[in-house]
């Protein structure tokens, strides 16, 4: 009896504590959905990993000055149906993200599409139209 109680405590604490992340995964809340904005920088870092692929660049503000950005986008997985893959950006591209940024000032933005300098677009919108993370 006694271990069984155990069990059933110890498969309680792990849900508990795994439901944690979980439930704080997914959410577009943090960005400014309702706004889409362009911006054109140079791509530092594009890190195809998982949990969710982000895009390190630079962008010179209206003073001329470099401003560090970092671009998130959904699953690597959902990407590459998408018609992404690890080669897709590489340090140095100029780009023009179309992107919703992070409502409190941080320099951070999500995705909606990247133009690269040849005029190819990739979309980070899911087949079904959502851009849900």
């Amino acid at each position: 009896m006694k271990k069984s109680v155990l069990i059933v405590l110890a498969v309680v604490v792990a849900t508990v504590l795994g439901s944690g992340p979980a439930s704080a995964h997914h959410s577009l809340s943090p960005y400014d959905m309702q706004h889409m904005i362009t911006m054109k920088g140079t791509v530092t870092a594009f890190n195809f990993i998982n949990p969710h692929v982000s895009i390190l660049f630079d962008v010179k503000n209206d003073k001329g000055n470099i401003e560090k950005w970092q671009m998130d986008l959904l699953a690597p997985n959902r990407l590459i149906r998408l018609g992404w893959n690890a080669e897709s950006l590489k340090p140095g591209d100029q780009v023009t993200f179309y992107c919703h940024l992070y409502k409190d000032g941080r320099k951070v933005a999500y995705l909606d599409k990247v133009v690269l300098a040849n005029g190819q677009e990739l979309s980070n919108r899911s087949a079904n139209g959502g851009n849900a993370a």
